[in-house]
């Protein structure tokens, strides 16, 4: 009887040991990770190194760092709407989207190869001059120190989905953004939206 109990009271102590361990480990891993190691949760719906390949889910990789933080603090704390990305966002400190954005920022944005209206290209190109540039300059294309969103070269599925968000109100908009698109619907109608998807899909 003795000798049971002091076999159970060893095991107890191996099986401690071994969970402290295991909770030392993965908080070694949580708080100690690296931009790169954070950024792989992305990869499952954003692509490796953000280069997203599903029309859904947007390319991430070349994102302005401080953008990137705001949009996931937003999830986080349940200021932009989603449907997973607030679940996920709840996972990170301020500390570690940093270190995630920062990684991102430093990879390069591929545009998404995917089929466009090439008549509305032209439309698109006159639309996005008159009614976008002054934020989102020289077509949309990455530039340094971007704090607008990358849209040349971005997935239009993605683009619709955020553009029918932006004018449902289930995510903020910019109020200059929204005079703007409010006065290009005004004078050129609904189908303005297509034109100028179709000449960010044709920035590839």
């Amino acid at each position: 009887m003795l000798q049971t109990r002091r076999v159970a009271q060893l095991l107890t102590g191996l099986l401690s040991l071994a969970v402290g361990g295991l909770a030392q480990a993965d908080d070694g891993l949580v708080s100690g990770a690296d931009g790169r190691t954070l950024a792989q949760t992305c990869a499952g719906c954003h692509g490796t190194n953000g280069a997203s390949v599903g029309p859904a889910m947007p390319s991430i990789g070349g994102m302005d760092s401080g953008y990137f933080v705001e949009v996931m603090q937003g999830f986080r704390d349940g200021e932009i709407y989603s449907t997973v990305m607030g679940r996920i966002a709840k996972g990170y400190s301020d500390e570690e989207l940093e270190q995630m954005a920062d990684y991102l920022h430093d990879k390069p944005f591929v545009p998404a190869s995917q089929a466009f209206d090439a008549e509305l290209v032209d439309e698109g190109r006159r639309l996005q001059k008159k009614y976008c540039e002054k934020c989102h300059a020289d077509g949309g294309v990455v530039l340094e120190d971007e704090e607008y969103y990358i849209l040349a070269g971005q997935w239009t599925p993605y683009l619709r989905n955020a553009m029918e968000d932006f004018r449902e109100g289930r995510r903020p908009i910019e109020r200059k953004m929204k005079t703007q698109l409010e006065r290009m619907l005004k004078r050129e109608g609904e189908e303005s939206l297509e034109a100028l998807y179709a000449f960010f899909a044709s920035q590839q």
